[in-house]
């Protein structure tokens, strides 16, 4: 389970998605995830499943690698389904046991709101997966950067983000060691109720809180040797620049978002889509 966990990855691959500009992909996840919350009929969902399809598909990122992340998360999905499901009034009753009743419209919003969680975490993991840290940082530099001026940290604030998301592999990495080495010891996680369960978890969260200050503060020590002294008379070797491939990238998002709207407005005056 620790090593189905993908968020904070990244997949080396040659791709058009991965050459692009780090910026645009932060504006175009961010326009994804808001689309998906402004769709609001299956006809709609399965446009914005055809194109992200065709993202993955130009991304070069396995299928199964990405889809190996819902792993982790399949318990908010099945949490989520059951709340919509058991607690959503409506007038077509499908099944009514005691307290418990399941209409047409809490089943339609379950199945509507496991769709969008999944498209939600799948897309937004290919930003991490298509960005090196260092671009993931510059980008979102440039996005804080006008911020600069009310006295907003634009860099640290950026810097502190990309260490926190690439922190999250190597954490759980360094989990999966723990906990192997701790069932070579003869610990046992699986077996017990949930106290049982909680009070072995005590013997993983020690050393992991141990190891995770270590690394923080060989990081930091590493920094100061560098001489890093956050965005002071800081220069970069690569300056992000938009060619031709992300003004295309950019009209098709464009094309995307007219789409979005176009099936919301539709989704309004014809009720079976």
């Amino acid at each position: 389970m620790i090593r189905d966990i993908t968020i904070g990855q990244y997949y080396p691959a040659e791709s058009p998605v991965h050459r692009m500009d780090a910026r645009l992909k932060l504006a175009i996840t961010f326009i994804f995830i808001v689309s998906l919350f402004v769709v609001n009929s299956f006809v709609g969902y399965g446009f914005v499943l055809v194109c992200l399809a065709l993202v993955i598909k130009t991304s070069k990122v396995p299928v199964k690698f990405m889809l190996r992340g819902l792993k982790s998360i399949m318990i908010i999905i099945l949490f989520t389904a059951f709340i919509n499901l058991f607690l959503t009034k409506g007038e077509h009753v499908l099944l009514h046991v005691g307290f418990v009743t399941v209409t047409m419209e809490g089943l339609l919003l379950a199945i509507k709101m496991c769709i969008r969680l999944v498209m939600l975490i799948v897309g937004s993991s290919i930003l991490t997966l298509t960005t090196t840290p260092i671009q993931l940082t510059d980008a979102i530099e440039y996005i804080l950067k006008p911020f600069k001026k009310i006295g907003v940290p634009a860099h640290e604030i950026a810097m502190m983000m990309t260490i926190a998301l690439r922190f999250i592999p190597t954490l759980l990495d360094e989990t999966d060691k723990i906990i192997k080495a701790q069932q070579a010891r003869g610990a046992d996680f699986d077996t017990g109720n949930l106290i049982q369960k909680a009070k072995a978890l005590i013997p993983i969260l020690v050393p992991l809180f141990v190891s995770a200050f270590r690394r923080a503060e060989e990081l930091a020590m590493a920094m100061e040797a560098r001489c890093y002294h956050g965005d002071e008379h800081r220069t970069r070797m690569n300056v992000m620049k938009m060619k031709s491939g992300d003004y295309r990238a950019a009209g098709l998002t464009a094309v995307y978002v007219v789409a979005i709207i176009g099936l919301r407005v539709a989704a309004n005056f014809l009720p079976l889509i």
